[in-house]
């Protein structure tokens, strides 16, 4: 099979143009979507501004324009001032093995990374139903009173300070459970305690803790990008330690877990518990903020 007459320089510029205008909408979406590790503070608060981050990690409706629109109207440019030799590199892309080869690999990077994208956002609504909805026929008034104490905690929180009960009570203190390489449960749980807690007591009031569920990855010196990413105030902890350390406060706090060994990402549940002043369990639920209000208020 022959491969078709050579591409003049006008249709290679064409298609060079349009697969700069690729990978730039890559690295929009791979900035949007999948922040790296230990990232600076700067680059996490460009990403929420710039595509309208939810607590769940997820673009508001000007981010998902700005993702989707961006690129359509790049490629809507070219096709409109560039139209012939735009069109003979199409046509070289159909007609040669070579530009069929380049289309395939495109097209395969680009469903890939739709995929991906389904699989986040699927993940995110699962994280959000499983926040939000109760077991049959409970209600909020309907959780029972713990009224046990509160497990240890003996960790180190995100200034170095160790943390145990004695430096938390005389004020009711919201506990949850969260990693850092989470992108869509972990952000959502940790947001609904943090506005919970606000709402009822504020900030001045009452203490977040918030303890880290991948000791491997979120060590101590971590914590403290941790404690920026999730807005912790001055008074709130991230705690972590040693992996038997943390692991020992994860059992103690009844948290189930399972790490993926070749992933090292952590399946969890969306766990909150609510301590009063004297360090004592009132209530424990894996529901979203409205309930997490109604629980507070009724302490």
């Amino acid at each position: 099979m022959g491969e078709g007459p050579a591409l003049d320089r006008d249709g290679r510029l064409a298609l060079w143009t349009l697969g700069a205008i690729g990978c730039v909408t890559l690295a929009w979406w791979l900035l949007a979507l999948a922040p790296a590790a230990g990232e600076p503070e700067w680059l996490g608060r460009a990403r929420e501004v710039c595509f309208d981050l939810g607590p769940d990690g997820l673009p508001g409706v000007s981010g998902w324009m700005l993702l989707i629109g961006q690129p359509l109207g790049m490629a809507a440019f070219l096709a409109l001032v560039w139209p012939r030799p735009l069109g003979r590199g199409l046509a070289w892309i159909v007609d040669t093995g070579r530009g069929r080869v380049l289309g395939l690999v495109v097209l395969a990077a680009a469903v890939g990374g739709l995929a991906a994208t389904g699989l986040r956002v699927a993940r995110v609504a699962e994280a959000r139903a499983a926040q939000v909805q109760l077991p049959p026929g409970m209600a909020a008034a309907d959780h029972p009173r713990q009224d046990r104490p509160a497990p240890p905690l003996g960790l180190v929180n995100h200034t170095g300070t160790a943390v145990d009960w004695a430096d938390l009570v005389g004020r009711p203190t919201v506990v949850t459970f969260a990693f850092g390489h989470c992108g869509d449960i972990c952000p959502l749980v940790v947001e609904n305690a943090r506005s919970a807690r606000d709402a009822v007591w504020g900030p001045d009031s009452a203490a977040l803790v918030v303890v880290t569920l991948d000791p491997w990855r979120d060590t101590p010196d971590r914590l403290a990008d941790l404690a920026t990413r999730w807005h912790l105030g001055p008074g709130d902890h991230m705690l972590g330690g040693s992996i038997d350390d943390v692991e020992g406060v994860l059992d103690a706090w009844n948290v189930a877990r399972e790490r993926d060994l070749s992933t090292g990402n952590i399946t969890h549940p969306p766990l909150v518990y609510l301590v009063d002043a004297e360090g004592t369990i009132a209530f424990v639920t894996l529901s979203g903020r409205p309930t997490l209000i109604e629980l507070a208020e009724r302490m």
